[in-house]
């Protein structure tokens, strides 16, 4: 992890035992395994979006609460030399191997009560085609900044280079990656109904 990344499994055991839960709780009630939860409060290997839209579900709080220590109630501004410097999180992107690929660097993250969580994702290039689709509630939008993105949708894969966009309802199983061998930089917004 580099040393701006914030610790999201540190957070998430904080709020479990602060509601007095067990990690078997959690599993139970997010539909995850009890080595997946060890695994994610241990900052070992962090999942796509929808296993953590699970435990935020599961613990009864919104996304966005793993992600901040603030909130705002009025309009966020967030400048790009404060988001380059921000702490980020990395995900493996559940990949076979646990590399940390794609880095979220929050959009929105003082902002009281929100239910988007707007990102600016780094895809490193990568070879890995071995991708596990998840699916959770809500919504979610993407636009390429930079670079070619696949996104795996249901039985459909579709490929999006610079300045192409995809709306799509994330119940369906999907999956979001840079194209073979290729970094990208995509705006995300993700739609969690609390």
């Amino acid at each position: 992890m580099t040393q701006h990344q914030t610790i999201v499994g540190s957070k998430i055991k904080g709020l479990r035992e602060s509601k007095n839960l067990s990690v078997e709780e959690i599993a139970e009630r997010s539909g995850l395994s009890v080595e997946q939860i060890h695994s994610i409060e241990n900052d070992q290997h962090l999942p796509s979006l929808g296993p953590l839209i699970k435990v935020a579900r599961a613990l009864g709080v919104r996304l966005g609460t793993f992600l901040d220590d603030n909130d705002a109630l009025g309009p966020v501004v967030c400048r790009a030399e404060d988001r380059e410097r921000d702490a980020s999180i990395s995900f493996s992107n559940d990949a076979v191997e646990a590399r940390q690929n794609m880095i979220y660097h929050s959009l929105a993250k003082q902002k009281a009560g929100r239910h988007m969580e707007p990102f600016i994702i780094e895809i490193k290039p990568d070879e890995i085609k071995d991708f596990q689709l998840s699916a959770h509630e809500g919504e979610e939008f993407i636009y390429v900044m930079s670079g070619e993105v696949e996104i795996a949708y249901g039985k459909e894969t579709y490929t999006l280079h610079e300045g192409d966009s995809i709306f799509y309802d994330s119940i369906v199983k999907h999956h979001v990656h840079g194209a073979s061998g290729k970094a990208a930089k995509i705006l995300a917004v993700v739609y969690i109904p609390f």
